[in-house]
């Protein structure tokens, strides 16, 4: 019997990503793929992730169980015409955008709306390309699947089946209600982040004091800054009518604020902060959505040789694997706190309860 066959077009963070998922829970599939970067592809190889590396978009592709678009957006609209012909009725095709409206107009115009889902895993990190994807990436992240109209209901069972078995979480939208909730939680604060640190940069003091300082509290909000400058410059073009109009609402919003401020209006003020409290309070304390929780929390330490490495030797003591790791000095702590971070919420909840046990206090994030 015949293996099942995956194709991949991009190997970067997401898509390398799907990949280790499909080859951590299906590892008699064979799965090929193609990127523009060879030594990507040659990486992949080396991992045991891919079996085949295709110097284009060629006949490898023919017979493929499902086909993964993961180069960015704008590539992956192109790329459609070479697959025209060498999928098979049976082929599931997808992409994993974060821009839905533009593929699908694509798939539209070239005929192809009974082969394709469109999908989106909502899970990222502010690095970038294969080397720093991972199999649980995905995981417990909400994974949006986009059909057509015209794709029968058994492609996208079989679909919605294959995603839940890599433990992500499947959920089917219309695409053009994507990309208006996608806009306002992924996109928005994306461009948020982007601006206000260029912002600090702008205004900065000569000395750049305010670079100096900006730690702990600035550095955790403006963390997805750091993001693809290439991903989200194709994403602002790809989803532009409804970025404009969201960044309108909010510049309104922003507007509002100031006003606050300007009159010195005591109760609009606290109302300002209770409520956006209580509903920020209110979301799931998961990772299920488009921007990845942090596994992380600040402990008390001294700040004096030989403090890190005795909470490091802990941890390592106990098996915790610890993803990263540093002092913060700003005014939320009368010490020096130490931020450490983990791949995990299993692991930092492990972490906190021994560091308790051993008597540091520690702040959850």
């Amino acid at each position: 019997m015949a293996s099942t066959k995956i194709g991949f077009i991009g190997l970067g963070l997401i898509g390398g990503s799907v990949a280790k998922a499909l080859r951590k829970y299906y590892p008699d599939y064979e799965i090929i793929a193609f990127d523009k970067n060879r030594e990507t592809l040659a990486l992949a190889v080396q991992d045991n992730i891919i079996h085949t590396a295709c110097s284009s978009i060629d006949d490898n592709f023919r017979e493929c169980r499902y086909i993964f678009l993961c180069a960015p957006v704008s590539c992956n609209t192109a790329y459609l015409s070479q697959l025209k012909n060498l999928i098979t009725p049976d082929c599931i095709l997808t992409d994993v955008g974060s821009v839905k409206t533009s593929i699908h107009e694509e798939i539209a115009s070239l005929g192809m709306e009974e082969n394709f889902i469109g999908g989106h895993p909502m899970a990222g990190s502010e690095k970038s390309g294969f080397a720093n994807s991972k199999a649980h990436l995905i995981e417990n992240a909400y994974y949006v699947l986009t059909p057509t109209k015209k794709v029968s209901a058994e492609k996208t069972a079989a679909y919605r089946d294959l995603i839940a078995s890599l433990k992500a979480i499947p959920i089917v939208l219309d695409y053009q209600d994507h990309d208006y909730v996608t806009g306002t939680i992924s996109h928005l604060p994306h461009i948020i982040a982007a601006t206000l640190v260029n912002y600090v940069r702008d205004t900065d003091t000569k000395d750049e004091l305010m670079k100096a300082l900006a730690a702990g509290g600035f550095k955790d909000i403006t963390r997805i800054a750091s993001s693809s400058p290439v991903m989200w410059q194709q994403i602002c073009l790809k989803n532009r009518s409804n970025i404009s109009s969201i960044l309108g609402g909010y510049i309104d919003a922003l507007e509002k604020a100031k006003a606050l401020v300007d009159s010195g209006n005591e109760n609009g003020l606290y109302s300002l902060f209770e409520t956006s409290r209580d509903y920020r309070d209110s979301m799931p304390n998961s990772s299920a959505g488009p921007i990845k929780k942090q596994f992380a929390f600040y402990c008390d330490i001294i700040d004096e040789a030989g403090g890190i490495a005795t909470i490091a030797t802990i941890l390592a003591t106990n098996n915790i694997n610890i993803k990263n790791i540093g002092i913060v000095h700003n005014r939320e702590f009368e010490e020096g706190a130490l931020k450490i971070e983990f791949y995990d919420e299993a692991s930092s909840d492990k972490a906190a309860r021994l560091l308790q046990k051993h008597h540091y206090i520690v702040y959850e994030t």
